[in-house]
């Protein structure tokens, strides 16, 4: 019996024994969403702000609109369903050594040398493009459910790659979402589309579970069951080897809000199981990995917002958006090519939101991610990833309720355990339409 499965079955019974909420969990929004608006309802002829509310909740919590500009209304009200979209294009100019990758500015993926010549890059995009369909029913009773898919052109040749895919009912969730561990409202605001590298907001297939409690349901909590995300450096072929897993991890979280909803902290966790096979003894060998992680936003004046986020833990470099298949979760030990190490690795960032006029604001943050892997066994010439850093600053312009505007630099630097470092700037702009 693997190490966890006490873990897992204690989980599963706290969750069962909070008993059904009298209400659906309360999400949370982006502090650039807007709390309050209209949608104009198909055949009835009307702009509800009851029906933005219900599908702004069911949406997802990172920066972007997710709200859709029109729905169909159910018969008596049993239902909302509404089908949206953003169309968004770039263009960028990286200079250093560049990535060929308009979207996404991984750190981690900065090329370590280039050939002479190759030091800017132009690019065009509109891989952003996305398309999601948002639906609610029974909204306000007890027994109320909702949907939500959503899907960019993010996939090779503006293929279809899907980001969302999930259903939710009395406090369960259960899908493709982001990661319970996660807390994606506490992502600052960018055109690219990673964000800051030292993010958990990466996605999984969930079973997770949340409520909401106090005297104005300013405390949640919750717990999950998701699918283990694993990328771990095999011993080359001569020692210890990755095994298909057995357990799922686990995150939990505990969350306080105040000013409202507007302002939070949140506290999560993630234990994992992980398993690898030792060739020498001929078994399977149990790894725990673990993780904390310390986020929130607040707002200290109507015109500033700050974003801040801290991760620490071994084994869970899956959990960190620059490592995420990196293969730094389990590396061989340096002493024996039999053995896998957890590494320890810890991330942070944060932000600060200008909110310069009602139409116009501009974010500024700093990310770090810093790697632990001394007692593994080294790629030839110590060519791992040992820390990286991702600064980056942006104005938005939303020039009214359907179009949005966006300037940015970035600059990003990975140092490798070998000393060697490479670093890549980009400058881009951004033009959105929602509908």
């Amino acid at each position: 019996m693997t190490k966890l499965y006490p873990y897992f079955a204690a989980a599963v019974m706290a969750a069962v024994t909070v008993g059904t909420p009298p209400a659906n969990a309360q999400h949370y929004h982006h502090p650039t969403q807007k709390h309050e608006g209209y949608v104009k309802t198909v055949f009835n002829r009307a702009d509800s702000a009851l029906v933005y509310q219900f599908l702004l909740d069911n949406s997802p919590s990172e920066f972007g609109s997710n709200v859709p500009r029109f729905a169909v209304m159910g018969k008596d009200h049993s239902y909302y369903i509404g089908i949206g979209g953003n169309i968004k294009t770039t263009v960028s100019y990286d200079f250093g050594n560049p990535m060929d990758n308009p979207n996404e500015f991984i750190v981690s993926s900065i090329p370590m040398t280039r050939r002479r010549g190759d030091g800017g890059l132009v690019q065009f995009s509109a891989q952003q493009t996305s398309l999601f369909l948002n639906f609610v029913g029974l909204p306000g009773s007890d027994n109320q459910f909702s949907a939500f898919i959503g899907a960019n052109l993010l996939g090779d040749s503006y293929a279809p790659a899907l980001q969302y895919a999930y259903m939710r009912y009395r406090g369960f969730e259960v899908g493709y979402d982001k990661t319970l561990f996660a807390d994606p409202a506490s992502t600052p605001p960018t055109i690219d589309y990673e964000g800051p590298n030292a993010s958990s907001s990466v996605g999984n297939c969930v079973l997770d579970y949340s409520f909401s409690f106090g005297k104005k349901k300013e405390w949640s909590a919750g717990v999950g069951a998701e699918l283990p995300m694993y990328s771990v450096t095999d011993a080359d072929g001569y020692g210890a080897y990755k095994v298909n897993q057995r357990v799922p991890d686990i995150p939990v979280f505990l969350r306080w809000s105040w000013n409202g909803g507007d302002s939070w902290l949140r506290l999560s966790g993630v234990l994992r199981n992980m398993l690898y096979n030792n060739p020498l003894s001929g078994k399977n060998v149990d790894k725990i990995g673990w993780g904390v992680q310390l986020s929130g936003s607040a707002e200290v004046t109507p015109w500033l917002t700050t974003y801040y986020q801290a991760l620490y833990g071994k084994g869970i470099a899956s959990y960190i958006q620059d490592l995420t298949g990196c293969g730094m979760d389990m590396m061989p030990s340096a002493t024996d090519p039999n053995v896998l190490n957890t590494v320890k690795a810890w991330g942070a960032y944060g932000g600060l939101q200008f909110n310069i006029c009602p139409k116009v604001f501009a974010t500024a943050t700093y990310s770090h991610v810093r790697t632990y892997a001394n007692d593994c066994v080294m790629p030839t010439g110590d060519s791992l990833y040992r820390y990286a850093q991702y600064a980056v600053g942006n104005v938005f312009w939303n020039i009214n309720s359907l179009l949005q505007a966006g300037v940015e630099y970035i600059y990003g630097r990975r140092v490798n355990y070998d000393g060697s470092q490479a670093h890549d700037s980009r400058l881009q702009v951004s033009l959105q339409l929602s509908f």
